[in-house]
């Protein structure tokens, strides 16, 4: 259609498109708040940290004098030399009379002096994960009512009694 032979024509179709646009567009309006309900997230943080105690730990005990058992060697020596009757066996005597006294004294020295377990203290640590949590608040559920109809929505800020709500309004047919 040319508009320029039809000027009412045309004005009559820029005005019906006009319209049908702005009914095709969305208003705003007000819609009744229900109910809205907090919704928390809960976030952990991890964080490394030193944990130090002090334990008590045996130590390397500094070890029983060595007196008995190199006294008992030497009478054992002299004990295995003076049964010997040849002097093969005088020498052979000795050694297993020196290997026996040192054992006996050995025994010996560690029934008198007693087994004696050595304990220090000493500062242990470890790196462990401390967790903290806290909640945060992510929104609202909101439940409202728009022309009799319930609709419900997660908002980020509370919308107090009445919700501001986009309206579309589309032509039938």
């Amino acid at each position: 259609m040319n508009c320029r032979h039809r000027r009412m024509g045309c004005a009559a179709l820029v005005g019906l498109g006009a319209a049908l646009g702005a009914s095709a567009d969305a208003t705003t309006d007000y819609a009744d708040v229900l109910d809205a309900h907090p919704v928390y997230r809960t976030e952990v943080h991890v964080t490394p940290v030193e944990q130090c105690r002090i334990e008590r730990r045996p130590a390397r005990s500094r070890g029983a004098s060595a007196t008995g058992p190199i006294l008992g060697a030497i009478i054992g020596g002299a004990v295995g030399n003076a049964l010997g009757h040849k002097k093969r066996n005088k020498q052979v005597g000795a050694v297993l009379g020196a290997a026996l006294g040192g054992s006996v004294g050995y025994d010996i020295s560690r029934r008198r002096h007693g087994e004696r377990a050595v304990y220090r203290e000493q500062e242990v640590c470890d790196i462990v994960a401390e967790e903290t949590s806290r909640e945060r608040l992510v929104g609202y559920d909101v439940t409202y009512r728009y022309a009799g109809e319930t609709y419900s929505a997660r908002l980020r800020e509370h919308p107090g009694d009445r919700i501001r709500v986009r309206v579309r309004v589309t032509p039938l047919g």
